[in-house]
């Protein structure tokens, strides 16, 4: 049985007044391109087919500039509860928020890129301790992969999605945790699958937005929409992952531009939301530019870009084929993912599917985009995951 450990050390997030005086002047004396060739074009997708629109662009960073408030940021982290701890020699960088119920289950949150602990801070506190007295309640636990945030830059090669999900357990074991359920989408969501497939003495379930299908399958029986799927997931790595192929290869060159410029770094991550984001035009129509801001300021005063890109490089294309996950499972697939699989695919992988779900709204940001579905889809996940492993 694991025991909490003074190895945790207690963390307050507080950024200098001269960094972000200095944000604020490279806002100011940004130097932008002139507008897209498509510009004018009518509202939806067609607008934003050259990238982030001159017009919105210039809109968010006006508004980073002169409105956007960091301070309450930093205090809402510091109201869930931040942690430090160092693993395999590398500092890691946690939110823990302990449910007051006697009843309730560690959870662990992975993220994923662009996202951060930003992605999770507004669900928290409905995940530790629910007005609904008979809803379940969790000990949530939101850690920074390493690279990104508060947690520690690596200075060697090594910290794939494999050596992740090892430190993850390590640390839920130094917070008294020995079993936990784990909930993971995008990058979180792979190291959620390998928590499940080599850790299940530790990990009594999981929970996944993301639920990758073994190589080599064969469309025969997939139904008209199971097939569009795999169209849709095909056509993004074909024709839309230009900036994946980037980071798996060249991390570091792309990393001056992210450390270098805030404008860069609000346009290399913005395209992202408004892409992969279930909306017809601008990711705001979800998600407030106040959450977005949250989530690029973070990258940009931890200075990550580059740090945080390397996980394709570490990880991109290694989902080992032959691993399978024998942990109860809980998988719900948004329909405006990026990334979709059926579910004859998924359990190829994932062989004890207890709970399956496609929801009519949302993309790859649910906890922005639908945040009371979200919450409402976790729960009931992991309560399917926890009655089946009983």
């Amino acid at each position: 049985m694991s025991h909490p450990t003074s190895d945790v050390q207690a963390f307050e997030a507080h950024a200098t007044d001269a960094d972000l005086a200095d944000l604020r002047i490279r806002l100011a004396s940004a130097r932008l391109p002139e507008a897209e060739t498509v510009h004018g074009a009518a509202r939806g997708p067609r607008r934003w087919e050259q990238g982030v629109p001159l017009a919105d662009l210039i809109d968010v960073v006006h508004y980073w500039r002169t409105e956007y408030d960091w301070r309450s940021f930093e205090e809402r982290l510091d109201r869930i509860g931040q942690f430090r701890t160092t693993i395999d020699g590398l500092g890691i960088h946690f939110l823990h928020r302990r449910s007051s119920r006697a009843d309730a289950t560690p959870l662990i949150m992975t993220h994923g890129w662009p996202g951060s602990v930003a992605e999770f801070t507004d669900v928290v506190g409905e995940l530790a301790d629910p007005e609904d007295g008979d809803a379940p309640a969790f000990h949530v636990v939101v850690p920074s992969l390493p690279g990104f945030g508060y947690s520690d830059k690596p200075t060697t090669t090594g910290w794939g999605t494999e050596m992740i999900a090892a430190a993850w357990v390590e640390l839920m074991g130094r917070l008294g945790y020995a079993e936990f359920v784990a909930h993971g989408g995008d990058w979180g969501g792979v190291v959620t699958t390998v928590l499940g497939g080599r850790f299940p003495a530790h990990v009594l379930g999981i929970h996944s937005t993301f639920a990758e299908a073994p190589p080599g399958l064969t469309t025969d029986g997939l139904t008209t929409a199971e097939r569009r799927w795999t169209e849709d997931t095909r056509d993004f790595w074909q024709h839309r992952a230009a900036y994946a192929k980037q980071q798996a290869t060249r991390p570091q060159t792309i990393g001056y531009s992210l450390v270098d410029s805030p404008v860069g770094l609000l346009a290399w991550i913005l395209d992202k939301f408004a892409e992969w984001s279930d909306t017809g035009d601008s990711p705001f129509e979800t998600i407030s530019r106040d959450r977005l801001l949250d989530d690029v300021t973070l990258y940009w005063l931890t200075r990550t870009g580059a740090s945080s890109a390397r996980i394709y490089y570490e990880s991109h294309n290694s989902l080992d084929p032959g691993l399978r996950v024998d942990v109860p499972s809980a998988i719900t697939q948004y329909p405006h993912d990026i990334e979709k699989y059926p579910r004859v695919w998924a359990q190829e992988r994932y062989r004890r599917i207890v709970r399956w779900r496609s929801p009519e709204t949302g993309g790859h940001f649910p906890s922005l985009e639908v945040p009371q579905y979200f919450v409402k889809d976790l729960r009931e996940g992991l309560a399917a995951v926890l009655a089946a492993h009983r």
